[in-house]
């Protein structure tokens, strides 16, 4: 079965093409690391079979490695290099073991005791087997950076290990167990901290061991290592040249080993991804967003069917609810948090947990996000750590910030004094421009105030985004998206230490923060039917009765499922959307058409089948049908 399925008319009529739609470009966050078929000798050569099956990524300097955090900079000397980096990395596993294989071409390697004046790589690794939310990230750092040396740098030198598992000071030996924990092995082609002859490259063969980080890629499901590589370049410095002397980094998603910034690379690992295994399976996105043709009234309240038909996306954010973050998408279960600031002189206990249900859709190029907000304080204060809001962040597809990296924007509200929802930061502007709009919509017996002597009931916001002011075509291009929401708590009472202010966020904390979530903006019904299907094939169609006047669709599913049914004109325009209930396995038919009133002509139809235990969409078939009268 093809993502794309037109049912064909039959009874002399000429089929119908299926609408062209768009398709999310392959994942530029996550790859795969293979298993290898045989052990891996650490010496600076990837001459081993499987290396050769392994999936590889290209980074060179002054080109995008990857959208969203990836980016380059350059710290001394020329701009752009004369001899930009140029580096292939690839991956394998072996038992709980992560390689690494990495072919740098450079002319001039080496380093220095001046840190950024060296090659080599920084890398950060979340450190899944640390208690608390998010998880914290581990710094490796294999470079030529050798500070414990005064320069010049003797010729020859190979890097050194810095960081999680290395001794201070720098250049001490390493214990057995940091050995055991991260190595590596580096062949220059060339000669190290000389450019008397002009160097190619270096080679770098590297392991580290999963099982003391927490992860474990030999379960049947596999795991996600959580990863950032930045790679540095020094060039023209042995001895310096005025011509050629350039030091800068370029890197696949975050540039550091010890904050969190930007991304971060996911490298998957299972046992029957294999080197010799076949294709890889595709890397969904972490979510996807639907498209549905209704128009919400914007005044705050979340009243009109949509929002109550489980059709849009829902999540949940709650403090400190760890059952709850277990079940967020991708690595949202680890990238997840909460915070707790300082309020009036310290952190009071909190009496009256933050707790709400987001939910979205768009339609065209507008996303629509609904708040349902359970607050039994609900309060307006101008110190953004005792707000009662959310920040909404939303990668820009077009504008980038200093590093090079899609710059990150700060979707904010807050409830203002008199119940209305007050536009902050970059959502501000927006609704300035008249990009965006937010109302608020205070349920009854609420009331804002800063003296929680009342119990109240909650609130809810609307927010309408016009994707195109963040840089999205139109048509919403290949309908990637990348964000994160941020749930602001405060709650105040007479006794002034008792007042305290939460943020417990899904996925990131800020805009320019790690990682937000990879999204997929199903596309809109006017520019084509039949949505990106995660996973790949799931549903099977059997066919449809074509021409007729009581055309029905058949279809298979392998196993139980809620399906809904959507039949659209020709221009795009829902006629009938039918819940269909619970179905299981098996083969099933269904009537197009349920009111009878639809004109005679042609229509195209989707049919979406939802795991009844997660809410999320498994599969989808779409096609046409001739309605005759």
């Amino acid at each position: 079965m093809k993502k794309w399925i037109t049912a064909l008319l039959v009874g002399g009529v000429v089929a119908v093409a299926a609408l062209p739609a768009l398709a999310q470009a392959p994942r530029a966050d996550a790859i795969w690391a293979r298993a290898a078929q045989a052990n891996i000798t650490l010496d600076g050569v990837l001459n081993e079979a499987d290396w050769a099956g392994a999936q590889s990524w290209t980074i060179d300097y002054g080109v995008d490695a990857g959208i969203p955090g990836s980016g380059w900079k350059t710290e001394a000397g020329w701009d752009p290099p004369a001899n930009p980096t140029h580096a292939v990395v690839k991956f394998l596993t072996r038992g709980n073991q992560l390689y690494m294989g990495v072919e740098v071409a450079d002319n001039s390697v080496g380093g220095s005791a001046s840190f950024n004046r060296f090659d080599g790589f920084l890398m950060g690794l979340k450190d899944k087997s640390s208690g608390g939310q998010p998880k914290p990230v581990l710094e490796y750092l294999y470079s030529w950076w050798h500070d414990e040396h005064l320069d010049p740098q003797p010729a020859g030198q190979l890097p050194g290990f810095i960081g999680a598992w290395a001794e201070l000071p720098h250049g001490s030996p390493r214990t057995a167990a940091q050995i055991a924990a991260w190595d590596a092995a580096t062949v220059v082609h060339g000669t190290s901290n000389s450019d008397t002859t002009p160097d190619t490259g270096y080679t770098v063969e590297m392991r580290f061991d999963l099982s003391v980080l927490g992860y474990d890629v030999t379960q049947p499901a596999g795991d996600t290592v959580e990863f950032n590589l930045s790679i540095y370049d020094c060039d023209g410095f042995w001895p310096i040249s005025p011509v050629t002397f350039s030091t800068n980094r370029v890197w696949w998603q975050g540039p550091w080993g010890n904050d969190t910034w930007y991304n971060e690379v996911r490298v998957m690992g299972r046992p029957d991804v294999t080197t010799v295994s076949g294709p890889a399976p595709a890397i969904a996105p972490d979510l996807t967003i639907p498209t549905i043709d209704v128009l919400p009234t914007m005044d705050g309240a979340l009243t009109e069917p949509v929002w109550s038909s489980g059709t849009p996306y829902a999540l949940n954010i709650r403090w400190d609810d760890a059952a709850l973050r277990a079940t967020y998408p991708g690595v949202g279960p680890l990238r997840a948090g909460q915070y707790q600031p300082n309020v009036n002189g310290g952190a009071a206990f909190v009496i009256d947990p933050a707790d709400a249900t987001i939910k979205m859709y768009h339609r065209g190029s507008k996303l629509y996000l609904g708040f349902d907000v359970r607050d039994a304080v609900v309060q307006y204060h101008p110190d953004i750590n005792r707000w009662d809001g959310a920040i909404v962040t939303i990668n820009d597809r077009v504008l980038r910030g200093p590093d090079r990296t899609l710059l990150g924007k700060r979707l904010s509200f807050q409830i203002a004094q008199n119940g209305t929802a007050l536009a902050q930061d970059d959502l501000l502007s927006m609704v300035t421009a008249g990009t965006a709009r937010v109302a608020a919509h205070m349920n009854a017996g609420t009331t804002v105030d800063t003296l929680g002597t009342q119990m109240d009931n909650g609130y809810q916001v609307e927010m309408e985004l016009d994707l195109t002011a963040l840089g999205y075509p139109a048509n919403l291009g290949d309908g990637a998206l990348f964000m994160g929401i941020n749930l602001f708590d405060g709650d105040s009472f007479q006794v002034a230490s008792d007042s305290y202010g939460t943020r417990t966020w899904w996925q990131r904390e800020w805009q320019g923060t790690c990682c937000p979530a990879a999204v997929y903006l199903q596309p809109s019904y006017i520019s084509g039917v039949g949505p990106w299907t995660p996973g790949g094939d799931y549903a099977r169609l059997l066919g449809s009765l074509n021409p007729s006047p009581r055309p029905e669709v058949s279809f298979a599913i392998p196993d139980r499922n809620l399906v809904k049914l959507e039949v659209y004109d020709v221009r795009g325009r829902l006629v009938e959307r039918r819940d269909l209930g619970d179905m299981g396995e098996g083969d099933a038919s269904v009537p197009l058409f349920a009111n009878g009133e639809a004109a005679a002509g042609v229509y195209l139809y989707r049919v979406q089948f939802i795991n009844p235990s997660t809410g999320q969409v498994r599969g989808t078939l779409t096609g046409k049908t001739l309605l005759i009268k």
